[in-house]
């Protein structure tokens, strides 16, 4: 199985302001989806995220999400190869799963489920 990044994720404390920026800047279409808002990029090439506010530390953050079959198998791999468990999986309204791990380097990466 190929493990495409599929998804991003853009951290911040103030969402209005941040979706206002990146609304401005890129001409990206930000639509409020739950606690997060949805970011449609308008490129068939590129990939999709959301903005969202945690409420708590890391506030200021980007993440990818890379796409695996399943999460927690994935995480064991992390493990064995060195690196951390950060949280998950937890499962999504929409049936997906995600995690975070740390790598080796002291990044957090994000693992999503293939959308059904």
């Amino acid at each position: 199985m190929k493990n495409p990044v599929v998804h991003f994720e853009i951290g911040c404390k103030d969402k209005a302001l941040t979706k206002e920026f990146y609304k401005n800047t890129f001409g990206w279409d930000i639509t409020q989806n739950g606690p997060s808002a949805n970011i449609d990029t308008k490129s068939e090439d590129g990939i999709q995220g959301h903005i969202t506010a945690l409420g708590h530390e890391p506030h200021s953050y980007i993440n990818i999400y890379i796409e695996v079959d399943d999460i927690s198998k994935c995480l064991e791999r992390i493990e064995k190869n060195g690196g951390n468990r950060a949280i998950g999986p937890i499962k999504l309204p929409n049936g997906q799963e995600f995690g975070w791990f740390i790598d080796v380097a002291g990044n957090t990466v994000g693992l999503i489920t293939k959308k059904e």
